[in-house]
């Protein structure tokens, strides 16, 4: 025998379908955001955590790159120039040119960045930056065009010893200066990458030290490696095989490690989707759980705080 449900209970299973029904919809009929970055290995270091940060938030993104590495604003605008005069040259992925990446997709955010050797001479941006800026209006008018903010190299490197840079703090105010006076004229929303690093620097608890010396990398033999200094966002060194077949030590100082690419990622989320990075429950292999939540905070932080020069669009 079959007994009808009651009326309350009826009422309490339809409330409860159309909630859940709720939560899901919007998941379900969310657009993904769609950015192409003009950049170099700055840039290239975002696509390494950003589609898993972001959709353990509930969102997603399709991104492609027009990235070169080590490349300037002005090689962007020559290259550009020279795939104009020549149709089979195809200097990005060797697959496109930059029209054809700006056209390939309907694009809601372009990113556009200095190279790193540059990023603090504000003299290096133009007339680079407003040349690919008009080419993007043209080919990409739907587009936001967003400024990457890139970083200062880590404290040992030689440009603080052998350049016109102080240290890690000079290179900092002065790329960040650069890049707010390009902001501020074209009206581009700034993603303060550089400045998370810079504040997740000084703010983290165990601060930045080495554990080596000069002469100490110089009676390194292969395969053995310095100790990681304590509190890094940036790679380090490693072997690299010649081609006489000899091993040499090689130091990457300026590129972000798992910590840094982490807190790259949770900046760009905060940012371009505008919500709270402590919605990220994804957490990189590797990185323990409370230095995940101090980068996610960190993030978050630098977003917060950054004084945008510009309103975008």
């Amino acid at each position: 025998m079959t007994y009808p449900l009651f009326p309350h209970i009826r009422r309490y299973l339809r409330m409860s379908t159309a909630l859940i029904a709720s939560f899901i919809a919007p998941c379900v009929d969310a657009k993904p955001l769609k950015v192409l970055t003009i950049g170099n290995s700055f840039a290239d270091s975002v696509f390494t955590y950003l589609s898993n940060v972001t959709a353990s938030a509930g969102e997603s993104v399709i991104m492609n790159r027009a990235n070169i590495g080590g490349c300037s604003l002005e090689r962007h605008w020559n290259e550009l120039k020279k795939a104009e005069s020549d149709a089979a040259y195809k200097p990005y992925q060797k697959r496109y040119d930059l029209t054809e990446l700006l056209t390939l997709d309907q694009w809601d955010i372009v990113t556009m960045q200095q190279a790193s050797p540059l990023s603090y001479q504000s003299n290096s941006y133009q007339p680079w930056f407003s040349n690919i800026y008009s080419h993007v209006r043209r080919h990409a008018p739907q587009a936001e065009i967003v400024i990457q903010m890139t970083w200062s190299y880590r404290a040992d490197h030689s440009l603080f010893t052998k350049g016109d840079v102080k240290d890690q703090n000079d290179m900092f105010e002065r790329l960040s200066n650069a890049y707010s006076e390009v902001a501020r004229e074209y009206n581009c929303r700034i993603i303060p990458t550089g400045l998370a690093v810079q504040r997740a620097r000084a703010e983290q608890p165990v601060k930045f030290k080495l554990h080596h010396t000069q002469a100490d990398l110089a009676a390194l033999m292969y395969p053995k490696l310095p100790p990681e200094p304590d509190g890094s966002f940036i790679k380090g060194y490693s072997w690299k095989k010649e081609k006489d077949d000899a091993w040499k030590l090689t130091s990457d100082l300026i590129h972000l490690n798992r910590r840094g690419e982490y807190l790259q990622a949770c900046v760009w989320f905060a940012m371009l989707f505008g919500k709270r990075t402590s919605e990220i429950s994804f957490v990189p292999s590797g990185l323990a759980e409370d230095d995940a939540q101090f980068l996610r905070e960190s993030a978050q932080c630098a977003v917060d705080n950054f004084k945008q020069v510009a309103s975008g669009k």
